[in-house]
Order: structure tokens, then sequence, then C-alpha cells
């Protein structure tokens, strides 16, 4: 591992891809085959899509009632099987996206993705977007025992990638993401292009990305 090697991690879903419209799809098929119709809105729900499948469940259950867990854990994962059969319809980089990685792993900086999506549906993703390797090393929620915001499940990224843990930066789009970098002692990136557009500062990051275009410079500026 080089000790001065600038690294990159980023989490997946609301960071460097939009998938909150086929998420919603896959609960929304989910909740259908309750009998209970279509209870999220892809533009609405989308922060909550981000936030996982439980998250979604607990959403829309909500809506019709009390929320019961076991029927949290019953459906699950019909939710994700609904998703694996079609994870990448709607689902699109956000602008600049790999352009960054490209001009980041041509300075050298090392690069790879930890997501709290399983590895499966994430490496589906990666694959169908014909960008399986372009940002390094990929670390699922079931890559490890532990996921974010353990630190640990970062760290393994960054080990894959051949990075430098004291010249790190995770770049992300929730509380999550912040208290994982809050946790593993690195600086925070996050976007402003996602639901909470720049409401996400109530979180104090390091820094807050507009655009894909500016983070070069962040990099720079946040590591030397």
């Amino acid at each position: 591992m080089s000790a001065s090697r600038q690294t990159v991690i980023f989490d997946l879903d609301g960071t460097l891809v939009d998938t909150g419209a086929d998420l919603i799809a896959a609960a929304n098929a989910s909740f259908r085959d309750m009998g209970l119709g279509d209870l999220l809105d892809p533009e609405a729900d989308k922060a909550t899509a981000f936030r996982g499948a439980r998250a979604m469940l607990r959403l829309g259950l909500g809506r019709t009632g009390a929320v019961d867990e076991t029927v949290v854990d019953r459906e699950y994962p019909g939710l994700l099987a609904h998703y694996d059969r079609a994870v990448c319809v709607h689902s699109h980089f956000y602008p600049g996206a790999v352009e960054a990685a490209e001009a980041l792993r041509g300075r050298g900086v090392a690069l790879g993705i930890a997501t709290n999506k399983p590895f499966g549906l994430a490496d589906k993703l990666l694959r169908a977007l014909g960008v399986r390797d372009h940002f390094g090393p990929l670390v699922g929620a079931d890559s490890l025992p532990v996921r974010k915001p353990d630190p640990a499940h970062l760290w393994e990224a960054v080990d894959l990638a051949g990075g430098a843990r004291d010249r790190t930066l995770l770049v992300g789009d929730t509380e999550t993401d912040r208290t994982t970098s809050r946790n593993a002692g690195v600086p925070s990136v996050l976007v402003t292009f996602g639901p909470e557009g720049r409401d996400i500062a109530r979180l104090a990051p390091e820094a807050l990305l507009d655009h894909f275009d500016d983070l070069p410079d962040l990099v720079d500026r946040l590591l030397g």
C-alpha cells in the first residue's frame, strides 16, 4: 500500500447512480403482491429508496397502518427478487460521474465503492451500466459481517483499492455516509444533487459536491 496515495471511496445509490425509480418500482411490486397497490412515489419517496429496501417497506406499510417488523422481514427477500429482475431499467449515472472517475484514475488516485446494497445487486447494476471495474473494487452490504457506518466496511474498500487510509475521503449522500466518515476519521463529501439538495449541509460534511466536475479539485483540497 502506498503511504501517500490519494484515495476516494464512493457510495453507490444516490451518489454515483440515480437508482431511485427502479428501487421504488421493486417496492411497489412487493406492495402489489400484498394486495396493497402502489404505496410509494418515484420522486417524493426517492430519499427513502436510497436508505434501502427495509426503509421502503417500512414507509409504505406505515401508510396503511402500524409497521410490523415481521412483515418487513418476510417481504424483504421478495422485494430484492423484484429488484434483481429489473435492476437497471431507469437507473443512470449522475452527470460527470464517469468522467470524474477517469480524471482521478488518470492522476493515480485509488478508487473504490462501499455500498450497503447487497454485493450481487451492486455488481449486476454496474455491469448493466457497462462500468463494472471503472470505479475500482466493490464492497457490498454482505461482503463483510459489518456494513456502513462501521468503518471496517470503508477500510475494506480502501485496502482492496490499494489506497492509503491516512489520505482517504468518502463521497456519499446520506447520514450513514457522514457517520461512516466520522467513525473512520476521514473527510466527508456529500452530494447536493440527491433528494435533499443543499439541505444535506445540515450534516456538516467537510465539503459539498454540486457537480462531479468539481471533485478532482475537492480531492486536492481535502487530501493534499
